[in-house]
């Protein structure tokens, strides 16, 4: 989602005003299937776009703070939260700031959602520094983007290679950015995974996503 290195936060403005919803108002498949079976508590969706996932999470409960550097994603996301009941548009916190230089109170969240933000090597650790450090004792930080392999073997997203990644870089990048402490972490998943797909010409590809899901020990 929005975070893409090599497009800053006006860029990404643009984006989102040319068209009405970028990402479609459905959550990532990844993040519903994963968080499906979780009990409500309090979420953090890192790099939120317009909120499709912020929304899901409501409507079941879920107390959320949504984060994206464009304002444009998030009163777009505000936007399409009020017209949702108002028990789900109230559950949610909208919030304008760069995920790689701030986030929300250190463990204060049973999930933190990193979906589809690309950057590179130096950046994504930053972001997956403050995301982990986010997560509170028991909680479940979920990580989920355009594999590496995807360039050359799947379909679509980003074709830089350098702000791509694998679930073992993820991996590292907890163990390098949060002092060493991985073995504060339960791997729950680790692995690279298939999103069918349709090219613009209507051919069905697999895209290859990067999946990691980790639980803070408690």
């Amino acid at each position: 989602m929005a975070g893409t290195s090599g497009m800053d936060s006006a860029g990404w403005d643009e984006r989102y005003a040319a068209v009405e919803l970028v990402w479609g108002a459905e959550p990532n498949r990844w993040l519903a299937a994963e968080a499906v079976d979780l009990p409500p508590g309090r979420a953090l969706d890192l790099a939120a776009g317009e909120g499709r996932n912020a929304i899901w999470l409501a409507r079941r409960g879920w107390e959320v703070t949504a984060v994206d550097f464009s304002g444009v994603a998030v009163e777009r996301g505000r936007r399409l939260a009020g017209s949702e009941p108002a028990d789900v548009a109230d559950r949610i916190t909208w919030k304008v700031a760069d995920v790689r230089d701030e986030v929300g109170p250190a463990g204060a969240y049973s999930l933190v959602g990193v979906i589809y933000l690309h950057l590179v090597a130096d950046e994504r650790r930053r972001a997956i520094r403050h995301a982990a450090n986010a997560v509170a004792p028991g909680g479940v930080l979920l990580v989920v983007g355009h594999d590496t392999t995807n360039l050359t073997e799947g379909v679509g997203g980003p074709q830089d290679p350098r702000v791509l990644f694998t679930p073992d870089d993820i991996l590292a990048d907890l163990n390098a950015e949060a002092g060493g402490a991985a073995a504060d972490w339960v791997v729950e998943r680790a692995e690279r995974v298939l999103r069918p797909v349709r090219t613009a010409d209507g051919e069905p590809r697999d895209a290859i996503d990067a999946l990691v899901r980790l639980r803070r020990r408690r």
